[in-house]
């Protein structure tokens, strides 16, 4: 009678194993496909959609080391200043850790600020926070990448 219990036992375990790994691949999709919607948002001058997207206590640390807030990205993004033609993430890695997660990978930007146009790449790194069931953007650093 004692392997019919060590089965079902073993047998849960895997089933829970299991789904925490769907759960797990599933925030990964999500917080892929949220970081991609926050670029195309930064592109398109989407200053509505990175209010939902953003944490209230965004931080933001670019490459010169200047640290800006939320209001501020905001009204960056809104005035469309700087412009972004391709604002794009690529090789990314994600890490979960519960209701937070990390984002590591590369972005790649072209653009303009007043006449002079830009294209750069930038190693960043993304805190996230999920937060009544979103995942929300809490912090991120940018650092220039010389090619």
């Amino acid at each position: 009678m004692k392997i019919p219990h060590l089965l079902l036992g073993t047998s849960l375990l895997l089933g829970a194993a299991a789904a925490q790994a769907r759960d797990a691949g599933d925030d990964e999709r999500d917080l892929l496909r949220v970081e991609a919607e926050l670029c195309h948002a930064f592109e398109a001058g989407d200053a509505k959609y990175l209010r939902v997207g953003l944490d209230r206590s965004f931080t933001l640390t670019d490459s010169h080391g200047e640290v800006t807030g939320y209001e501020r990205n905001i009204d960056d993004v809104a005035r469309r200043e700087p412009r972004y033609d391709v604002f794009r993430n690529h090789e990314q890695k994600v890490r979960l850790y519960g209701d937070a997660a990390i984002v590591t990978g590369i972005t790649t930007v072209k653009g303009g600020t007043g006449k002079d146009a830009f294209a750069a790449d930038f190693q960043y790194t993304d805190t996230w926070i999920r937060r009544d069931g979103r995942w929300k953007l809490a912090a991120s650093h940018a650092s220039h990448l010389q090619r």
